[in-house]
């Protein structure tokens, strides 16, 4: 056997979901950089659990679909408003979305067309979940959702508890465009892992979740924040940054497995950051970004990865840093529900093996002999 620490390079499986070759990430076909500003989330989750772009009758009818399962059992709610009030954002999301199973009767029904139901009704009750969890830490009531609004407008209105602008829904809404479905990253394996033993979606996609909460995957665009925190101002960028590669601390934002010459979504990020900057009548964000990547790319060679803007992003946004990372999940649900359907159809248990590296020729001795 061959051992290939972290799986990097094999190919696992096959897939029609998304690809990414010599540095262009596609969704079905379609080049990340179209799909980014011309297309809408909900287009975008379609696409990527039924293979093409819907007409104008299928829109109407996932819109209609998503209002209607937004909201969350009254029971579910409670059990929320019981969780500590300083547990992890990841944590609770885990939580809330594997008891979500208890309250949906076909939860365990494996057809196809019940799936796609779940997949859809999983995309509507992420973003509430995430927007009452924020809400009940801040000591206020959830608020319920709109039964026609975006994904991206809705969430805002149900965490800000007012109607958002709609500069702010349209960078929500290309975000998540953005982060929907990235090949087989870690979530999405954890998840196909999951339902491969044929455990249902819900099992999958919190299985998902729990790998996404790591700070190497999902939570790496709350250290880029903490890091703009701790620099405070543009003019302290270069002391900081210096400072940091000199003891040869991690960066984080910068570099990706996957891309050598940069990955595709930060220009798209870097945009938005600059747009809402502008908006709010200041661009410091944006500037020490900017700078920071200035300094890592001449100095080390690395260019900034998904997480990297995305953190000014949402920080513009008005979005505390807890819930970056439950935002991320509440775009990444459509590729991992796709993912999942995919698994579904042609299933075979991932069971890989490993190299036994431990003592060998052992003799047991009894416990009064040791």
């Amino acid at each position: 056997m061959t051992v290939t620490k972290g799986l990097e390079g094999i190919v696992a499986t096959t897939s029609s979901i998304s690809s990414i070759v010599d540095g262009v990430l596609t969704y079905r076909g379609y080049d990340i950089d179209d799909l980014a500003w011309n297309a809408g989330f909900e287009e975008t989750a379609y696409l990527l659990w039924f293979g093409k772009l819907p007409s104008a009758a299928e829109l109407e009818k996932l819109n209609r679909d998503l209002g209607r399962f937004a909201p969350l059992p009254a029971e579910l709610l409670e059990q929320m408003k019981l969780y500590p009030k300083n547990a992890n954002t990841m944590a609770a999301l885990r939580s809330a979305v594997s008891a979500l199973a208890l309250y949906d009767s076909a939860a365990d029904d494996m057809s196809r067309e019940a799936n796609e139901i779940k997949a859809v009704k999983l995309q509507a009750q992420l973003p509430t979940i995430v927007a009452a969890l924020a809400r009940i830490r801040q000591g206020l009531e959830p608020v319920a959702p709109k039964s026609e609004a975006s994904i991206a407008e809705n969430f805002l209105y149900m965490l800000w508890g007012r109607e958002p602008d709609a500069v702010s829904v349209k960078a929500l809404d290309a975000a998540l465009v953005l982060h929907a479905d990235h090949e087989l990253n870690a979530s999405t394996f954890a998840g196909r892992v999951t339902v491969a033993t044929l455990s249902d979606i819900y099992s999958g996609v919190t299985s998902a979740i729990g790998a996404l909460k790591g700070p190497l995957h999902g939570g790496a665009n709350e250290a880029v924040m903490r890091m703009l925190e701790e620099i405070g101002s543009p003019d302290n960028v270069d002391s900081y940054i210096s400072g940091k590669l000199e003891r040869r601390e991690k960066i984080m934002g910068f570099g990706h497995r996957v891309y050598k010459n940069g990955d595709p979504r930060a220009k798209h990020l870097m945009k938005m950051s600059h747009e809402l900057g502008v908006m709010k009548n200041d661009t410091s964000l944006y500037d020490m970004s900017v700078r920071i990547e200035e300094l890592i790319t001449s100095r080390k060679g690395l260019k900034p990865n998904v997480d990297f803007y995305s953190a000014s992003v949402y920080t513009q946004l008005g979005i505390e840093r807890e819930l970056f990372t439950p935002i991320f999940a509440i775009s990444r649900v459509s590729g991992w529900t796709a993912h999942i359907l995919e698994q579904y159809e042609d299933n075979r248990i991932i069971r890989p093996r490993a190299e036994y590296t431990g003592l060998i020729e052992q003799k047991y001795v009894p416990v009064d002999e040791r």
